[in-house]
């Protein structure tokens, strides 16, 4: 695959109470640019705002690129790097015969990722880590919005 361009991504959901109204944001740097985006829905759930999170950002990309996504959800880092490919084959089953929660995100995810060459790092949140701090509040955003309309 050829990458043109690196992104850096911090990703972030957010939710008042689970399930509650809530909100996502992503903070996307790239050769010095930076873009804000954000959002709400209600109701949901974090896991999914984590999801798309991330997702939203993925689809701003305009071309192949080499990505580092930083997330404080272990849920989507686990999820994407290990827990999917037996999804998969499972017929989006948990190991259980359960069906696999937010697969229609998961989904839409997986094949987002196969156009780009992704990095994923985990970090703490609520830790000072300004690109995680910038998400967590456009995540907040994303749900005053939602309530304020």
């Amino acid at each position: 695959m050829a990458v043109e361009t690196e992104v850096t991504i911090y990703a972030d959901g957010a939710c008042r109470g689970n399930p509650g109204p809530g909100g996502w944001g992503a903070l996307l740097q790239a050769g010095g640019a930076e873009k804000e985006l954000w959002g709400g829905e209600t109701p949901t759930t974090n896991n999914r705002m984590e999801l798309t999170a991330v997702i939203r950002a993925l689809e701003a990309l305009k071309r192949p690129s080499a990505v580092t996504i930083f997330t404080d959800s272990q849920y989507v880092q686990k999820g994407i790097s290990a827990w999917i490919h037996n999804w998969k084959r499972n017929g989006w089953r948990t190991s259980d015969k359960k069906p696999v929660k937010n697969a229609d995100l998961w989904q839409a995810l997986d094949k987002l990722v196969q156009l780009h060459v992704i990095r994923w790092e985990w970090i703490k949140g609520h830790a000072g880590h300004a690109g995680n701090e910038r998400a967590d509040r456009l995540a907040n955003r994303g749900i005053d919005e939602l309530l304020a309309a």
